[in-house]
């Protein structure tokens, strides 16, 4: 398997294009981060290059998350908002060469309306994506965490894939939401493979290191890999301690 550093929970002691080159020395394999975006596009760009590591993905802005934001693309009333937020992050991509942005849902009353209003603002995201190779993403996100998330489980983001029919959009497969949320995570993965387009990891309960908790992670990485999942797996999880001295995980698993 190949491993992707959470720059959005990794390394965060340092600059990002810094971060970049301490993912590196640390052995990961690519990068992924959240909101990139107070630091210029073209010193990500420039230290993907020096150290030859991938940009796989980036979140779209949250919105005024001190007003309690976490995603503006399902909030009716906000379509603007949330189709600049998609705008600045397929720049950010292309600029960085990023393989894929994660847009963010946010919390919602879980109604039809907010339903409509995610699968509009998808479907315009998919097709500005779409010329430049980007794939969109959407994240089922727990709700003991993101209390009214719009998205939380991965049957809902099977039927909207389903149901808006772009080749670009996938599911982005976060183990540790998705068993706090769902549990089984195997049998999960099996089923929906196919629509899967990015799997992240974290230590259940307190998302930490993937070496602790309730999920065997190495168990279900090699279970992964039988079932021909090619991609990388991200690590995003909040280090106990400091990222480097956490990182004994990444040669066991290897192993």
């Amino acid at each position: 398997m190949r491993y992707s550093a959470n720059l959005g929970f990794l390394f965060t002691d340092l600059p990002l294009p810094q971060a970049i080159h301490a993912a590196k020395d640390a052995g990961f394999d690519a990068v992924e981060c959240h909101f990139p975006y107070d630091v210029p596009a073209a010193d990500v760009a420039t230290a993907l290059q020096e150290t030859g590591l991938a940009m796989l993905g980036l979140n779209t802005w949250p919105g005024d998350k001190a007003a309690g934001d976490f995603g503006l693309a399902a909030l009716t009333g906000r379509e603007d908002e949330a189709r600049a937020a998609i705008a600045q992050a397929l720049d950010y991509a292309i600029a960085t060469g990023t393989k894929a942005v994660h847009v963010m849902a946010g919390r919602t009353d879980g109604g039809k309306r907010a339903e409509a209003t995610f699968r509009a603002n998808l479907a315009h995201a998919c097709d500005l994506a779409a010329p430049h190779g980007i794939t969109i993403l959407i994240e089922p996100i727990n709700t003991r965490d993101v209390q009214g998330y719009h998205l939380s489980r991965t049957d809902h983001a099977q039927q909207i894939i389903a149901a808006l029919g772009k080749p670009n959009l996938k599911l982005m497969f976060d183990c540790y939401h998705m068993q706090i949320m769902q549990g089984d995570l195997a049998m999960h993965l099996r089923a929906l493979l196919p629509v899967i387009g990015h799997v992240q990891i974290a230590a259940v309960p307190d998302r930490g290191e993937p070496d602790q908790g309730e999920v065997d992670y190495r168990w279900l990485m090699a279970h992964l890999g039988g079932l021909g999942y090619s991609g990388f797996i991200g690590a995003e999880y909040r280090p106990r301690a400091d990222t480097l001295s956490g990182l004994g995980w990444l040669d066991r698993f290897r192993a």
